[in-house]
């Protein structure tokens, strides 16, 4: 477990905020990249101290569930969007919820963010990567929706120059594209924009996945996002396409309708 402290806090587009934190704990942190996650602690509302499990290995669940809700954090996966050593610091980026153009209701993590100031309380358990692709692998599909967007861009900032991948966004605005996306040369990136609060994430995207032309060869996939997304994309590709399982890494981030137990 590792303490920190929240450093900064600012608002990237519409629907996106990042959220920066730093400490020495960090210089412990066995950083690899790609979709590399960590379990994020933060106070409820209410706590004036952040009560983290004392112990960094399986057993800290045990631990955190032994405590009463009412001196428990919240916790939550994230994404480390970017590592800093030199500065101590970690950003994660989080989607917003809860205004004309996110229809979803706020959830705990996207509130806190929205009002996290520096100094505040937060820690930070490793969870790894799962970003796994076989070494014969030709080109990789990647695709989510913006849940998975920050993890898709960390992914592409850390393959090889050269890898030839297929990527395909969906974001709510078209405001909420960034301006500038760092990735392989031979990256082509497709952008779906949803501009329908009503409309489950990952559903417009899905379709259009599914009417896609993909480059020949093996690929690797990897998919995340709401979970009809990810789910849908890994039956279409092993039924209609002939991809093997093992070919596809593939996540439920969350569910439409439903929160995460605190």
């Amino acid at each position: 477990m590792t303490a920190l402290a929240v450093t900064g806090n600012v608002q990237l587009s519409p629907s996106f905020r990042r959220v920066s934190m730093g400490g020495e704990g960090l210089a412990d942190l066995d950083y690899v990249g790609f979709d590399q996650t960590v379990r994020l602690f933060f106070p409820r509302d209410g706590q004036t101290q952040l009560r983290m499990p004392t112990v960094s290995n399986d057993a800290w669940l045990g631990q955190f569930l032994l405590q009463p809700k009412s001196r428990r954090p919240w916790v939550r996966n994230y994404t480390i969007r970017r590592f800093r050593p030199g500065d101590s610091e970690i950003d994660v980026d989080f989607v917003r919820h809860g205004d004309a153009n996110h229809a979803s209701v706020a959830g705990p993590a996207s509130e806190w963010a929205e009002h996290a100031q520096p100094g505040d309380p937060v820690g930070i358990f490793d969870e790894g990567y799962t970003y796994l692709p076989p070494s014969d692998a030709r080109w990789h599909l990647l695709a989510g929706e913006e849940s998975a967007v920050p993890a898709i861009l960390s992914i592409l900032e850390c393959v090889p120059d050269d890898l030839h991948a297929e990527v395909f966004l969906e974001v709510p605005l078209a405001s909420d594209i960034p301006e500038k996306v760092y990735a392989p040369k031979s990256a082509q990136i497709h952008w779906t924009i949803r501009d329908d609060p009503s409309e489950v994430p990952g559903t417009k995207l899905l379709g259009k996945m599914k009417d896609a032309t993909l480059p020949r060869g093996r690929f690797y996939t990897w998919v995340a996002g709401e979970h009809k997304l990810p789910t849908g994309l890994r039956r279409h590709l092993v039924n209609e396409r002939g991809i093997p399982k093992s070919d596809i890494t593939f996540g439920g981030y969350w569910r439409d309708g439903k929160s995460s137990p605190g």
